[in-house]
């Protein structure tokens, strides 16, 4: 067994994933790990945009906005849409938005204190 297959099994009785679907999760994760990948979701998740749009709504140069929805794409997390000479840009699924809100919603909270409940229990 390959140590990348040990990272991914699951224990007990929830569904085990294989070594090939960490391999999936992973790269979405990479594909999204970028604040700017991030912003360009976020506006996605309303309604699909084009380039100068993104653009005027990021304060980002053309190209940059370009090169981070190539990342995007080839990720499998937005799709391009000719309309005219426009491409119009929109997430492949509500799952993608999902992922991103519920990140930034975490990464939004307050922190926890840094002991465990068990810790804080033996110390009171």
């Amino acid at each position: 067994m390959k140590s990348s297959d040990r990272d991914c099994a699951a224990t007990g009785p929830d569904p085990v994933a294989g070594a090939a679907d960490c391999e999936a999760a992973s790269d979405l994760l990479r594909a999204l790990a970028s604040p700017t990948r991030v912003a360009i979701v976020l506006l996605l998740r309303t309604r699909p945009q084009c380039v100068h749009e993104m653009v005027g709504s990021l304060s980002l140069s053309q190209p940059l906005v370009s090169q981070h929805l190539r990342v995007l794409k080839d990720a499998g997390v937005v799709r391009g849409n000719r309309n005219g000479r426009e491409i119009m840009y929109e997430l492949v699924d509500e799952h993608l938005a999902h992922i991103v809100t519920d990140a930034l919603v975490h990464a939004m909270e307050e922190p926890l204190d840094s002991g465990t409940a068990d810790d804080r229990a033996v110390s009171s």
